[in-house]
């Protein structure tokens, strides 16, 4: 007769575990933390685990992609299973999208911000229009000082700006939120550019849409 010896049961996941196993790590562009957490909190996503890269690298897109891919490592040696990228190819040139196959996580559908905020389907069909657009969002209303005129050097070098945005005819402001400070804001920055003024009020548009779609998959 064999005997047999009886499996020693599996440990249960603790609370910890659970928890961790259980969110949903959202790895951003900083320039979109604070409508991120707005849908969150709107939505009663409390499920959702935040961590943001710098902003600025919507100046830089070369670091996007390596910034990407070593938040993917640190998430996932923290235990994170739940991984989505809160970032279009944002001017990578389809190198995070490549980071994104090696990875087997997803990320927001679209080009840029101005395409997920206004909804992909819309700005595909507006592009032919909007061409000579320069877009502002709700974050470079707030920060056009130190997010476009500096990093172009255009604080420093003024005479520049003429080859820098000579050839757009207008600056479209894709609104989150209908705030009468902030589109003074993109007033001023049209002023600045020399080109006509456009208010569009978006919302969160498909950046809504994606992170309740990523939440409602791990919760099921």
């Amino acid at each position: 007769m064999v005997e047999t010896v009886p499996k020693k049961p599996e440990k249960p996941a603790s609370l910890d575990e659970r928890a961790t196993s259980e969110k949903v790590h959202v790895i951003a562009c900083g320039a979109i933390a604070r409508e991120i957490l707005a849908v969150a909190k709107m939505n009663h996503l409390d499920h959702i685990d935040l961590a943001c890269l710098p902003a600025i690298w919507h100046a830089h897109p070369q670091k996007i992609a390596p910034g990407v891919k070593e938040a993917i490592a640190r998430a996932r040696a923290e235990g994170m299973e739940k991984i989505f990228v809160a970032y279009a190819d944002c001017g990578t040139g389809g190198l995070l999208d490549k980071v994104i196959a090696e990875e087997g996580v997803e990320r927001l559908s679209g080009p840029h911000c101005y395409s997920f905020f206004a909804g992909n389907e819309q700005f595909a069909a507006t592009w032919e229009e909007d061409v000579t657009a320069f877009f502002l969002t709700d974050f470079l209303a707030r920060q056009f000082e130190a997010f476009v005129i500096e990093p172009l050097g255009l604080d420093r070098h003024p005479e520049l700006k003429p080859m820098y945005f000579g050839h757009y005819t207008k600056l479209v402001y894709l609104s989150q939120l209908e705030d009468p400070e902030l589109q003074e804001k993109a007033k001023a920055a049209a002023e600045y550019l020399g080109v006509t003024y456009e208010y569009r009020f978006t919302g969160y548009g498909d950046l809504a849409t994606e992170l309740l779609a990523a939440a409602a998959e791990n919760r099921a």
